[in-house]
């Protein structure tokens, strides 16, 4: 693996914004200058401890400064986002189908679809005693309503055929 792309995955691995890198590193450095100062001190060296203070005091700079700074997301991570959020919606709503729980809140809400509406309309006729409509009508409706079905019905009754 080329080594920018293991930066690049580093960093979207532990996304930390640059602000929070650069506040962390400041501090880093700022620890740094102080054992500098300690260490010049005790070995009597007062230019390192000089510089110590200056490196400190540069660090406390960045930490004054950084509140005026903003992290800014590049475009091709704006995108990568919105992508894992399509695909998540799309994953979501497949499930959702395919478990029935789709189905299950269509009945509840009462939003049936209209050909399941006629063919409950004809069964609840047909077994109505005062209507004329009968078993052949109810079949003869299906049939024109629903391509699907028929195709079924008339292979259901070429299977049932005697053989010659």
């Amino acid at each position: 693996m080329p080594r920018w792309a293991a930066v690049a995955l580093w960093g979207i691995l532990t996304a930390c914004s640059p602000t929070a890198r650069i506040a962390g590193t400041a501090n880093d450095i700022r620890s740094e200058a102080k054992a500098l100062m300690v260490l010049g001190s005790t070995t009597e060296q007062p230019e390192v401890v000089a510089r110590a203070e200056r490196i400190d005091a540069l660090a406390a700079t960045i930490h004054e400064d950084l509140p005026g700074t903003a992290d800014r997301t590049p475009a091709w991570m704006s995108t990568l986002v919105w992508v894992a959020a399509a695909v998540i919606a799309v994953a979501v709503v497949v499930f959702v189908w395919q478990s029935g729980l789709g189905q299950a809140a269509r009945i509840a809400v009462g939003w049936l679809p209209r050909n399941k509406v006629t063919q409950a309309q004809l069964a609840a006729d047909m077994l109505d005693p005062s209507r004329p409509e009968g078993d052949r009508e109810y079949v003869a409706a299906m049939r024109a309503q629903d391509p699907e079905f028929d195709a079924a019905f008339r292979k259901a009754q070429a299977q049932r055929k005697p053989k010659t």
